[in-house]
């Protein structure tokens, strides 16, 4: 039996529209006790389906399905995860995030509309480099991450030639830098260009983030919480997290 693709406006519309069309034709019949019970069923099945496609999953929470295997190890291909989508409207996304988004052009290369999902690394205002064998560096300072974490064989930004710059890319203002954790084999950040031009477009815009994984729910052997941000921090944040600098000796170095 094929399935019924409710993503688009018009046809949750329409669903609703037929359920209380047909509320409507059983309250014709409420006299008769069975008929009775019919509707008040009819009547809770219209309550929740509203509840869930206009209220909880565009701004409560909503289930993805991982499609590839960037987010490997943490996520497997063909897990499925429950996305937060709220909790951003009262805290802004943190570094070591697990971010579900809707992917901007430069990471489609002309291909439709997709939700991907990636690690969050870099803050608007943030220096990324990447370095072949050691990993990523934010202001300076490598990123630490759990050990399951692949070691990169790129560095990263570039020149014409394929070689290191010297200075870093900083993420601009409303923007952020995101990688999988697969990072030899993951269309993020790095690797995202301008398709007309050629032009690398790490950025991420802010309004594209649609909300935090939080869950895996399936299949029942791997349910967990995911996205711990704790496991993801640069040296000098870890630092000031136990307490041998404050943050104001931080910001001076």
């Amino acid at each position: 039996m094929p399935s019924i693709n409710l993503d688009q406006p018009w046809k949750i519309a329409a669903l609703i529209g037929l359920l209380a069309f047909l509320r409507i034709i059983w309250g014709l019949w409420r006299q008769a006790p069975a008929r009775t019970f019919m509707v008040e069923l009819l009547d809770s099945g219209l309550i929740a389906f509203v509840l869930v496609f206009l209220l909880i999953r565009p701004f409560v929470v909503q289930a993805f399905y991982i499609p590839s295997a960037s987010m490997e190890p943490t996520l497997l291909r063909q897990d499925r995860i429950l996305v937060n989508k709220f909790i951003y409207h009262l805290t802004p996304p943190q570094r070591g995030d697990i971010i579900v988004f809707d992917a901007p052009p430069q990471a489609l290369h002309g291909d439709s509309k997709k939700d991907f999902v990636k690690r969050l690394i870099g803050l608007s205002g943030d220096v990324i480099q990447i370095r072949r064998g050691e990993g990523v560096y934010v202001n300076g300072s490598r990123l630490e991450e759990p050990a399951s974490t692949e070691i990169v064989d790129y560095d990263w930004p570039v020149d014409l030639f394929g070689r290191p710059t010297a200075e870093g890319y900083r993420v601009p203002e409303g923007c952020y830098f995101v990688l999988g954790d697969n990072r030899n084999d993951s269309n993020d950040s790095h690797r995202w260009s301008d398709l007309a031009t050629g032009e690398p477009r790490p950025e991420l815009e802010a309004g594209r983030v649609l909300g935090k994984a939080m869950v895996v729910f399936w299949p029942v052997g791997r349910m967990r919480l995911v996205g711990d941000n704790r496991e993801v921090r640069v040296q000098e944040e870890r630092k000031v997290a136990r307490g041998r600098l404050a943050p104001a000796e931080v910001a001076a170095r």
